[in-house]
């Protein structure tokens, strides 16, 4: 897949995801409010916050997607990550909002929710579940760690709406068997929202943020990158090869010890086909190569750079 067509696919699916969230968070919140449920009113927020999720994850991308330029060299990857963490951070929020309203209303006098709110929570748990493989699938696919994030928005609301229809239903079979202590399952069911959506936002955006910081591939993850190098004609032996992430895409620094007696031309030559060759690999952004002279006690301090 060309760069071109997995930006698209990203783009497309950080709109299904502003379009489908913005008609769920309406829908919910109309249900919430005429079916009398704190939980779905949260419910509600939660899928308000992921409209404002979405359109990080597409300003990310649009981002992401520019050519590196003077200020810029290595790109601009990471604007995926830093989408994430703008996500991240949202979700925490809307979490601890929730939480102290559902909490409030422990000290209020309230009444059981209507069935049009386990109708709405049915409907957000199907679609939101779909959103979530399909954009967890996608973001396996072209290796975007903001769809992929994205998509968790998604499965935290499945999970909130799942826990909104239990407190929802348990509160309304309260209502209709005299148990009035059970009403309050469903402010009970928002705290639960509320503590799924920080733990979702804490994971996200220590993930990100670990990759935002020039993340190295361990070396079980470059291996292959090693045994691109290894087939390039005049590489004698690779000293030290980091391949750090940005986003979607990799950049690739390594040494290489050649024949400490061939022309400097000559060896400039060798760099030039490792790169090409390891800049074939889709997710290759750019190498920069150390040219060494090969010796049993090769030092990779000393040479001189290709690229």
């Amino acid at each position: 897949m060309d760069q071109n067509e997995r930006f698209k696919k990203a783009e497309f699916a950080a709109m299904v995801g502003i379009v489908g969230n913005i008609i769920l968070a309406i829908l919910k919140a109309i249900a919430g409010v005429l079916g009398n449920s704190r939980a779905l009113v949260a419910d509600a927020a939660h899928s308000a916050s992921d409209v404002a999720g979405s359109i990080a994850v597409y300003v990310g991308l649009k981002a992401a997607k520019r050519p590196p330029d003077e200020d810029h060299p290595y790109g601009h990857g990471k604007a995926e990550n830093i989408a994430a963490i703008i996500v991240a951070v949202l979700l925490f929020f809307v979490g601890v909002e929730i939480g102290k309203s559902s909490f409030a209303a422990f000290f209020e006098e309230i009444e059981a929710p209507k069935m049009i709110a386990v109708y709405a929570a049915i409907i957000s748990i199907i679609v939101k579940e779909w959103m979530f493989r399909y954009k967890y699938n996608l973001g396996k696919k072209i290796k975007s760690d903001a769809i992929i994030a994205n998509a968790y928005e998604h499965r935290s609301d499945v999970f909130s709406s799942i826990a909104a229809l239990i407190g929802i239903s348990g509160a309304i079979i309260g209502g209709m068997i005299g148990l009035d202590w059970l009403v309050y399952l469903d402010p009970v069911a928002g705290l639960f929202v509320a503590a799924l959506i920080i733990k979702m936002a804490w994971n996200l955006g220590k993930e990100s943020i670990h990759n935002t910081m020039d993340h190295v591939l361990h070396d079980e993850d470059a291996e292959h990158f090693k045994q691109i190098v290894v087939t390039v004609p005049g590489v004698l032996k690779i000293d030290e090869l980091h391949a750090r992430e940005h986003g979607h895409y990799v950049i690739v620094d390594l040494k290489i010890s050649v024949d400490p007696y061939i022309t400097v031309e000559e060896g400039h030559k060798i760099g030039k086909n490792v790169k090409q060759k390891l800049m074939e690999t889709q997710e290759v952004q750019n190498v920069f190569v150390h040219i060494n002279p090969y010796n049993d006690d090769s030092d990779s301090s000393n040479g001189s750079g290709a690229s």
